[in-house]
């Protein structure tokens, strides 16, 4: 009998242990699932209700035109300023979302968004620069830019990167450089420099504001070799004279942005300044890049490619 009790209490003290271990494990699931839900609630965007656009916005982006402005360019680069010239070219697109590229026709899934392609041409002594942004963001103002990428070519070598809103941020990036070369990360969401350009056009009102989280411009990450993530900011918005004025300070970059737009609609772009180092070493200073607007046109540019619409380039100021 006794040697029955004991093999009782064993069955029993084995039945007890297998429970317990159960009820961990259920613990841990419903810990894991619930880290999995917090997870989902830091990255996940949450999309605003859709901004109402007004009749005035509709009829000047909504006319089959592009804007495009030229701007004289002071740019830091190798710790020296370079002369050049950029231009900021704005027209509306409808939008895939799924496959996040230009629709090639009507689909109740396209989404509408301003597109802003951003270029600059300079020269670094013997070889020349050429930069250019696209940013895709959405006209209603309700969620971050759909896409942002970047592409640089120049004597030494070429690079792209892009940046995909989805579940997370998708960066993409393919360098010369052997530190940088492929890179494939995912990101926390954060507000993204390169959209404050867009959403100026839209509702400068709603640009974030205050100390905040902000990932830098992909041309400042490439060009400064910088790792790509959300730094802290502080971003304030003023007006003076008809001019507003949006400004992001990266302390921990040691770098300023100021972006100059006139205060009433269509809130045209006239010039901006980015202060930040160049240069190599301890011979790096700050400097400063300066864009001035020069002219400003709106004109259907995608069926001017004869090379009698050269001549076109005249009003921008750029032959």
């Amino acid at each position: 009998m006794k040697k029955i009790f004991r093999i009782e209490l064993t069955v029993i003290a084995l039945l007890l242990a297998c429970t317990s271990i159960t009820s961990c494990m259920d613990k841990n699931k419903v810990s894991n699932k619930e880290m999995a839900m917090n997870d989902e609630l830091v990255v996940s965007e949450v999309i605003k209700p859709k901004r109402q656009l007004s009749e005035k916005w509709k009829k000047y982006w909504y006319g089959g035109l592009a804007e495009i402005t030229s701007y004289k360019l002071e740019q830091a680069r190798y710790g020296q300023i370079r002369d050049g010239h950029s231009v900021l070219i704005y027209v509306t697109e409808p939008f895939l979302p799924e496959k996040q590229v230009k629709a090639d026709r009507n689909n109740p899934e396209n989404l509408s968004v301003l597109k802003l392609n951003s270029t600059k041409k300079y020269l670094t002594g013997i070889y020349p620069y050429s930069v250019m942004g696209s940013t895709f963001y959405p006209v209603h103002d309700n969620q971050h830019a759909i896409k942002t990428s970047l592409s640089v070519q120049e004597w030494c070598g070429h690079m792209y990167s892009q940046i995909n809103n989805r579940d997370q941020f998708e960066f993409t990036s393919h360098s010369y450089f052997e530190s940088e070369a492929d890179q494939n990360i995912t990101l926390q969401k954060n507000a993204l420099e390169n959209e404050i350009w867009t959403k100026i056009r839209i509702n400068p009102e709603g640009l974030p504001t205050g100390d905040l989280k902000m990932i830098p411009s992909l041309e400042y990450i490439r060009l400064s070799h910088k790792e790509l993530k959300a730094y802290d900011a502080i971003a304030g918005l003023t007006t003076k004279d008809g001019i507003s004025s949006y400004s992001v300070t990266y302390p921990n970059l040691e770098r300023n942005l100021t972006i100059n737009f006139t205060s009433k609609f269509p809130y045209t772009i006239e010039s901006w300044t980015e202060e930040f180092k160049s240069g190599f070493g301890s011979k790096a200073k700050v400097l400063t890049t300066r864009a001035t607007k020069l002219k400003t046109i709106k004109t259907a540019y995608w069926g001017q490619n004869g090379n009698e619409d050269v001549v076109l380039r005249d009003s921008l100021g750029l032959n």
